[in-house]
């Protein structure tokens, strides 16, 4: 897959060669960590996804932007509960999988670079 082709505005933004998605951003599982006494914001019965906005994407974005990002993902119908516990964390419910979230991330981050 092309990067370059399907997120133009984005990584004509970015010096380094971007090969993988996994470099922009990272869409993981949520599970309960039981070894740990620490309160997690992100309870996996609500949150069962956790997306990671890497250091690129949010230095191309800027704050400003990366406030808008917030806010669309927020109304995309394909999360359930949305939460952010930082600028670059955010925690979701969805019934899609790790890679349509991360497509619909990344074409949200696009539009907002058009």
């Amino acid at each position: 897959m092309n990067l370059k082709n399907k997120y133009p505005n984005l990584l004509s933004k970015i010096d380094e060669e971007i090969n993988e998605k996994r470099f922009l951003i990272t869409v993981d599982i949520n599970y309960d960590d039981e070894d740990t006494d620490e309160f997690d914001i992100f309870n996996p019965d609500e949150y069962n996804y956790l997306i990671y906005i890497n250091e690129r994407v949010q230095n191309v974005l800027g704050e400003k932007k990366m406030n808008e990002l917030i806010s669309k993902l927020e109304s995309l119908e394909i999360f359930e509960n949305f939460i952010n516990d930082e600028i670059d964390l955010y925690g979701v419910y969805s019934t899609k999988s790790e890679e349509e979230i991360e497509e619909e991330v990344l074409k949200t981050i696009e539009k907002l670079l058009s």
